[in-house]
C-alpha cells in the first residue's frame, strides 16, 4: 500500500449498537474495494476485523479492528470498535485517533442505545460524523422510517445524500445519489448506472433542494446565490457538503446493504469527498520537556510524533498501534517515551489490515501504522523526539465499576493469573486488579459481567488458567459501645522457668481513629519495658472480631494495673495476658458489626429516575440530592452499603437499557442493623465451618 499525503487519508471510527452490522459493512467496503475477494460472515467466523478467538465464539466484536481501503486517491483507514457496552473503552481508543466517525443503524429498528451513545461521544469529542443505515433488504426494514427518527432525534442537521430504490415487495434494487442525481444497481461486484425510477424524482430533488438549503446557510454569498433562486453545481454542492461536515452542522445519512454491496460503492465515495483529513483536525496542545505549550501540527515536515492507542500483547511481545500526528515514522527509528522516560526503537513497522501485518518501510503523517516489540510504551503514550519530548492528551476510560474475586480452579497457579492478568492489561486498561489483603482474595474490576467473562476466557486460552469468579468478600468491621474493665491472667508452669503475664484491662470506644493505646499505671505494678508487649498483644487481637472475625476498630485500650514475677514473665507472657483480656473483655462491650458505606453518583436520562429511586431505596440506599445535567439527564447523588452494590452495574445496564452510568467510592463504616448482623454472623459461621470440615 502507498505511502499517502496527509489530506489524502481518512481516519474513521464506527460506532453503533451491538449487532447493528459494522463488521459486516467494513466486510463489503473491503470487498469493493479489492482488498479482499470475498465477502467475509460472522456467523462463519471469517471476517477481517473479527479475528480473535473470542470474537470468533462469540459473533461479536470484543476490539477495535483497523481496516485501510483505498479508494479514489485517497486511503480510508476504518477503524471498526465494538457496539456492545462492556468494550466501550475500545471505543473512546479509536476515537482518540480518528478525525470523524461513522454511526451506524438498522432500517429494522433505526436508533438504538448505541447509536445515541455514539452521537454522544462525537458531541463530546466535536467530531464530524455521518450515518449509515443498514440492512435495508431484510424482512420489515423501513429506510425512511429510520431516517424519520434519525432526523427526530438528532435535527435538522441529519440530511440523506443516497436513498435506496424498491420494486415489488420492498426488494432493494440500487440506490440514489441525490448530490449528483444518478441511480446505480449492483451487478455481482459492479456498480451499473441506471435510470433514476420516474417515481423517485420529486423526493430527489426535495433532498437535493435540503440539502442545497443548508450548505446556503455557511456562507453570505452561497446564501444569496439559494435565495436568486440559482442552482449550485455537482462540485459547488459537495464542496459545501464536506464544509458543512467539517463545521458540524450537516450529518450526511448513507443506507446500503453489506451482503450484496448496495450503498458501498456510494459509501466510500462520501468518505472521501465528505469526511476531513488529518491536518484539518484542531491543532493539539500540549507540555514539553520544559514545561512550556506547543502545537503539534499534522504536517510531514514536523517532529516526529506518534499516539499509541492500542496494544496487542502475545507470548512474543507487545505489538502497538500508533497513529502518526507529525513527521513521519521510519524504520529503525529511535524515539523517546517521555512518560518511561525510556528510548524506543521503531525497529519494524506494519501496515494492517485485521490481523494480516505487512512491514513498510515508513508510516506518513495522519496514518495509521503498528510496531513490534516496544519495551515500556503502552496505550496512550506518545513517541517523540529526543529534541522534543512531548506528552499528548491520554485517553480517558472510564473507571470500572464491577468487581469479583478470581481464583485458580487448581491451587499452585496463582502466579500465572498474576503473569496473565498483566498481559492482559497490556491489551486492555479498562480493567483493574488487586489483591486485597484483608480478605485474602485477589479482585478484578471491569465494565461488567461479559467484560470478566472475556478475560476469563482469554486466561484460559492464552495462559492455559481456568479460573472461577465469585462475588468479593465485603470488609466488615467491628466495634464496641460501651467501656469495661477485665483482667487478663496468663500463667503457665512447666518445670524451670515458667511463663507469667497478668494485665487489668480497661477497653472504651474510640471516636479519634481505629486504635489508641495508653496506661495509667501507678507504681511498677507492670514494668514499662512490657508496655509496648500488652500494646502488640491487643494490636493482633484486633484483627478478629468475637461477633463473625472481622477487624476490631474504635478501641481505646488502657492498662491500668497488674502484676508480673521477676524470674518467669517476659513480653511473650503479657502478650499473651493482653490477649485474653480482650478475648474477656469485648463481648461484655456490646459489640457490634459495622458495614462500609459507598458514595454513589448516577447519570440517567430523567426517565429513569422513578425505578432507579426506587432500586436504590431497596439496596437501603439513601438520595442525598439531584443535579440537573444537560441532554434531559439527572445525576443522582446517594450513598449506599457496599454489600448491595455488587450486582448493581448489571442492574442500572438492565433498568436503563444501557443508557445509565455510575461511579461509586468507599466514603466510611456505618452500624449494620440487626438483620444484616445475624445474617453476617450467620454467614460467617456457616463459613467457617465448612473451612474446619476441609
Amino acid at each position: 500500500m502507498a505511502n499517502y499525503p496527509v489530506n489524502k487519508i481518512r481516519n474513521v471510527c464506527l460506532m453503533g449498537h451491538g449487532g447493528d452490522g459494522k463488521t459486516s459493512l467494513v466486510e463489503s467496503l473491503l470487498n469493493i474495494a479489492g482488498v479482499t475477494d470475498r465477502v467475509g460472515k460472522i456467523v462463519d467466523g471469517n471476517t477481517v476485523c473479527d479475528f480473535d478467538p473470542e470474537e470468533i465464539k462469540r459473533k461479536f466484536s470484543i476490539s477495535t479492528a483497523v481496516a485501510p481501503v483505498e479508494w479514489n486517491g485517497c486511503k480510508i483507514n476504518l477503524l471498526d470498535t465494538p457496539g456492545f457496552f462492556d468494550f466501550e473503552s475500545e471505543v473512546q481508543c479509536a476515537l482518540r485517533v480518528a478525525e470523524s466517525a461513522l454511526i451506524v443503524a438498522t432500517g429494522k429498528s433505526g436508533p438504538g442505545v448505541g447509536t445515541e451513545k455514539a452521537w454522544a461521544h462525537c458531541e463530546e469529542h466535536a467530531m464530524p460524523r455521518m450515518f449509515y443505515i443498514s440492512k435495508i433488504d431484510e424482512e420489515n426494514s423501513d429506510y425512511y422510517n429510520s431516517l424519520h427518527k434519525l432526523q427526530k432525534q438528532f435535527g435538522v442537521s441529519v440530511a440523506p445524500i443516497v436513498v435506496p430504490i424498491f420494486e415489488g415487495n420492498r426488494d432493494t434494487v440500487g440506490i440514489v445519489d441525490c448530490v449528483i442525481r444518478k441511480a446505480y444497481r449492483m451487478e455481482g461486484n459492479k456498480r451499473v448506472e441506471i435510470p433514476i425510477p420516474d417515481n423517485m424524482k420529486d423526493r430527489i430533488d426535495q433532498h437535493r433542494a435540503a440539502l442545497c438549503e443548508n450548505i446556503a446557510e455557511l456562507s453570505e454569498d452561497l446564501m444569496e446565490r439559494y435565495f436568486a433562486g440559482e442552482e449550485f453545481s455537482d462540485e459547488e454542492l459537495i464542496a459545501g457538503i464536506r464544509q458543512g461536515v467539517k463545521d458540524l452542522v450537516l450529518a450526511p445519512v448513507f443506507c446500503g446493504t453489506a451482503a450484496t454491496g448496495i450503498g458501498s460503492y456510494a459509501l466510500l465515495k462520501g468518505i472521501a469527498d465528505y469526511m476531513p483529513s488529518p491536518d484539518e483536525k484542531p491543532v493539539e496542545i500540549c507540555e514539553d520537556e520544559k514545561g512550556e505549550l506547543i502545537e503539534i501540527n499534522c504536517t510531514p515536515n514536523g517532529s516526529t510524533c506518534a499516539f499509541v492507542f492500542k496494544t496487542v500483547a502475545d507470548q512474543y511481545g507487545r505489538f502497538s498501534y500508533f497513529k502518526v500526528m507529525s513527521g513521519e515514522v521510519k524504520q529503525d527509528m529511535t524515539l523517546v517515551n517521555k512518560r518511561a522516560d525510556a528510548n524506543e526503537k521503531m525497529g519494524h513497522i506494519f501496515n494492517v489490515c485485521g490481523k494480516k501485518t505487512t512491514e513498510v518501510p515508513v508510516i506518513g503523517c495522519g496514518d495509521i501504522g503498528a510496531v513490534s516489540k516496544l519495551v515500556t510504551t503502552k496505550t496512550g503514550d506518545t513517541l517523540s523526539m529526543s529534541v522534543r519530548k512531548v506528552e499528548l492528551e491520554p485517553i480517558e476510560i472510564a473507571p470500572p465499576c464491577y468487581t469479583q474475586a478470581i481464583a485458580p480452579k487448581v491451587k499452585g497457579v496463582e502466579e500465572k493469573i498474576s503473569t496473565g492478568l498483566a498481559r492482559l492489561h497490556d491489551e486492555d486498561p479498562s480493567f483493574d486488579t488487586e489483591f486485597n489483603a484483608e480478605t485474602k482474595q485477589h479482585l478484578i474490576s471491569g465494565a461488567g459481567d461479559i467484560h470478566l467473562d472475556v478475560l476469563c476466557s482469554k486466561l484460559k486460552d492464552k495462559f492455559g488458567v481456568e479460573v472461577t469468579l465469585t462475588d468479593p468478600i465485603v470488609p466488615y468491621r467491628e466495634k464496641i459501645r460501651k467501656a469495661v474493665t477485665v483482667e487478663g491472667k496468663h500463667k503457665k508452669q512447666s518445670g524451670g522457668h515458667g511463663q507469667y503475664g497478668h494485665v487489668k484491662m480497661e477497653f472504651a470506644p474510640y471516636a479519634e481513629g481505629d486504635y489508641l493505646f495508653q496506661e495509667k499505671i501507678f507504681g511498677g505494678s507492670v514494668p514499662k519495658n512490657f508496655h509496648p508487649a500488652v500494646d502488640k498483644g491487643i494490636r493482633e487481637a484486633m484483627e478478629h472480631g468475637v461477633l463473625a472475625g472481622y477487624p476490631m476498630v474504635g478501641l481505646r485500650a488502657t492498662l491500668l494495673d497488674g502484676s508480673y514475677h521477676d524470674v518467669d514473665s517476659n513480653e511473650l507472657s503479657f502478650k499473651m495476658a493482653a490477649r485474653l483480656a480482650y478475648k474477656a473483655g469485648i463481648p461484655q462491650a456490646n459489640p457490634v458489626l459495622l458495614e462500609p458505606i459507598c458514595s454513589l453518583k448516577v447519570v440517567i436520562p430523567d426517565s429513569y429516575m422513578g425505578d432507579v429511586i426506587g432500586d436504590l431505596n431497596k439496596r437501603r440506599g439513601r438520595i442525598m440530592g439531584m443535579n440537573p445535567l444537560d441532554g434531559g439527564k439527572q445525576e443522582i447523588v446517594a450513598e449506599c452499603p457496599m454489600a448491595e452494590l455488587g450486582d448493581y452495574a448489571i442492574k442500572l445496564r438492565s433498568m436503563t437499557q444501557g443508557r445509565g452510568s455510575f461511579v461509586s467510592q468507599f466514603e466510611r463504616y456505618d452500624e449494620a442493623p440487626v438483620p444484616v448482623q445475624e445474617k453476617v454472623i450467620a454467614a460467617n459461621k456457616a463459613r467457617l465451618e465448612a473451612l474446619n470440615k476441609e
